[in-house]
């Protein structure tokens, strides 16, 4: 009977691979899943489908507002209890959704399931470059991949597919099983690490800095569809730009910020950041902007216009089975810039008269989008973080994904913009606007290769061990260069 008691044995690193993959996964997903079931949704509670809109407001909104405060609540408590605490409320938000009665309460479910997810991805990002010291870091192409670039893409036909043939509950119900799986492998298999932080809570910072991410977001993520000029949104832009400037000199000033502007300082970090935010404004652009330019050259259903963008995700998992190859060979900087390059060049391709109205030429190009523009966004999110060391780790995580949910949410605004405003959920006649756009993305990933210059030549090497030195069989090499330091 006492050995029914013993405590699983576990490696540490086994488990933050498999804990946060399927975290992430369940985050990806529930990004892009519920916007094929917001007709079902609005249909089955009566409700307008404006009003069934407010589902994914209200998860992309509270997604920004945990950003912030997840690095500072991951060194105060410790990586591993708020990921699970994190992990676990995600799971019980969904289940919520799933047998939510009425509108607002499946809307309050996915506040709670989006501030979640806000905690997850830069907590679980911590814990797994903690796991792995530098070196180590190109082994995770194929993990990092799999969350970040092929679940946010199966998300609209998993989606399409679960409320056809079941409902749009089993959008939510699917994650109960994974997550409560995930968060039992958690509590036996991670390894608690608290940073601790000195000084009180920045509570200014907090009051500035979270509404201004989620104004922000408001804003970006809906003035492309409602229009610039409607008050919610104008008033969100407006409010949100002022607390943020108020935000970035307040963090700059403290003593103990929320956010840790200064790391950004960091040679390597800092250009990984600026890398970060200005690829995934032109991904998350050109992602936004040719299935509209696709409807308006074919006369293509919105179903096509998104399926042709989907080759793109199976370019992105090729990636990731070569850059852990190259990246030893290359270095950084001669694997980024010239990926960054070919990455223009075929965003401008699809801009050029002719080439969208060929079905096949438009799946070729998304597919090397996805592969060279993808080799590079892997290599700056393994190697950006080479300089950064384990006691601002959580803090660096979190400012680097606030860059990029920035900069994507930029992206689309631009493209928008370019199109023109509030009437770009509809297919004109003229693909030109369109194209123009399409032009903006290709010069935002063009501008990426002048930042990448800045990364460094050669990629993280494993630190120099004599026979003395080496560390003895099975201990982790973590602890050995640990032990190599201190010698």
């Amino acid at each position: 009977m006492s050995g029914l008691l013993i405590r699983p044995r576990i490696r540490p690193r086994v488990a933050v691979v498999l804990v946060y993959t399927a975290a992430m996964c369940m985050n990806g997903l529930d990004s892009t899943i519920v916007n094929p079931a917001l007709y079902t949704i609005a249909g089955d509670f009566g409700r307008p489908l404006s009003a069934a809109n407010t589902v994914e407001t209200a998860f992309l909104v509270a997604l920004a507002v945990g950003l912030p405060v997840a690095g500072w609540l991951g060194d105060r408590f410790g990586t591993k209890r708020v990921f699970l605490g994190a992990l676990t409320a995600f799971t019980i938000a969904s289940a919520v959704c799933g047998l939510a009665p009425d509108l607002n309460t499946l809307v309050v479910a996915r506040a709670v399931q989006g501030l979640a997810g806000g905690l997850l991805t830069p907590v679980g990002m911590t814990l797994l470059f903690r796991a792995f010291p530098p070196h180590e870091r190109m082994k995770l192409a194929k993990v990092l991949i799999v969350p970040t670039a092929l679940m946010p893409a199966l998300g609209p036909p998993l989606g399409g597919l679960l409320t056809e043939h079941l409902s749009w509950h089993w959008l939510f119900f699917v994650n109960v099983p994974i997550g409560t799986a995930a968060v039992l492998l958690g509590v036996f298999g991670l390894r608690e690490h608290v940073e601790g932080r000195e000084g009180k809570f920045d509570v200014l910072g907090f009051w500035l800095a979270t509404p201004a991410l989620g104004l922000l977001t408001y804003a970006l993520g809906f003035g492309p569809s409602q229009g610039w000029t409607r008050p919610a949104v104008a008033v969100s832009a407006a409010l949100g730009s002022v607390l943020l400037v108020a935000a970035v000199l307040h963090q700059v000033r403290a003593k103990t910020p929320l956010l840790r502007l200064r790391l950004l300082a960091d040679r390597v970090y800092g250009s990984a950041s600026a890398l970060a935010g200005v690829t995934a404004a032109g991904l998350m652009g050109v992602l936004f902007v040719f299935p509209l330019l696709y409807q308006a050259s074919l006369g293509a259903s919105a179903l096509d216009a998104g399926l042709s963008v989907f080759p793109e995700a199976v370019g992105l998992m090729l990636a990731s089975q070569v850059v852990d190859r190259l990246l030893p060979k290359l270095g950084p900087r001669l694997l980024t810039v010239p990926a960054l390059l070919v990455a223009a060049a075929v965003f401008a391709t699809l801009a050029i008269p002719g080439v969208a109205e060929n079905a096949w030429s438009v799946r070729g190009l998304m597919f090397l989008i996805g592969l060279v523009l993808g080799t590079a966004v892997l290599t700056v999110q393994i190697s950006g973080f080479e300089s950064i060391g384990p006691a601002d780790m959580g803090q660096a995580m979190g400012l680097f994904q606030i860059v990029r949910t920035l900069g994507g949410a930029l992206g689309i605004a631009a493209c928008a913009a370019v199109i023109g405003g509030g009437h770009v959920t509809e297919a004109a006649a003229d693909p030109g606007p369109y194209r123009t756009a399409v032009w903006v993305t290709a010069a935002l990933v063009a501008a990426g290769a002048l930042i990448a210059l800045r990364l460094p030549r050669e990629a993280p090497q494993p630190p120099p061990f004599d026979d003395e030195e080496a560390p003895p069989p099975g201990e982790d090499l973590a602890a050995g260069e640990a032990r190599a330091v201190k010698g």
